[in-house]
């Protein structure tokens, strides 16, 4: 069972990942809190936690607001996920022929076909950034790398919102479909002369499209 705490952490954190805050307003702390009906403790302690998370900023006298992004933001991210996803695809490709990693790719190809549907069909940018993130996911938690995917947990706010913001542009959903395969290929072909380049390509590519939109 959860703590107030934890209850209180997940909430806030919900009720932001689902736009139910809004990036344009300062919240009061003791009114949100009420509002919800959240007990100041918890309430206090999970914004600590969410600044921590870089989801919220603290507003000295005023109380809090959403995080606005900024290129520093997004540069660190990037920096971040190159030097994280890039090992990974490079240790998955070292280890193509292992069952582990055949597992891997059939988990990653289920992934890609339910992409592919929403390139297809519904054109969803949430939809499509959900299996998109599964795709990445996947990746770095293969490496049973606690401190690993600890990491990529606390950026993954950030991830997605530049993710949402580079696939809004269009034809960019296609070309990181096209991206994604492409990673996959080359780990399933063992392409370890390649993988490091494709993997990078695709972290700079977003993270050109993001530092233009700020």
């Amino acid at each position: 069972m959860m703590t107030l705490n934890e209850q209180a952490y997940e909430h806030l954190k919900k009720m932001i990942s689902e736009g139910e805050l809004s990036y344009h307003e300062i919240y009061s702390e003791t009114k949100l809190s009420r509002e919800l009906g959240i007990s100041r403790t918890p309430f206090r302690d999970a914004i600590h936690r969410l600044v921590q998370e870089g989801y919220i900023d603290i507003i000295p006298s005023k109380g809090f607001r959403l995080h606005q992004l900024t290129r520093q933001d997004v540069t660190e991210t990037f920096q971040v996920r190159s030097a994280l996803e890039t090992y990974c695809t490079m240790e998955i490709t070292r280890t193509f022929a292992s069952k582990k990693a055949k597992r891997l790719f059939s988990e990653l190809h289920f992934i890609m076909d339910e992409m592919k549907e929403i390139l297809e069909v519904s054109q969803s940018i949430q939809d499509f950034c959900t299996y998109d993130f599964q795709f990445h996911i996947s990746i770095v938690h293969y490496l049973e790398n606690q401190q690993f995917s600890a990491i990529f947990d606390t950026f993954m706010y950030r991830m997605q919102r530049l993710a949402q913001m580079s696939l809004s542009h269009p034809g960019r959903m296609k070309d990181t479909y096209d991206e994604h395969l492409a990673i996959l290929n080359a780990m399933e072909q063992g392409d370890t002369a390649h993988i490091y380049d494709i993997t990078l390509r695709h972290m700079d590519v977003p993270r050109g499209i993001n530092l233009e939109d700020l």
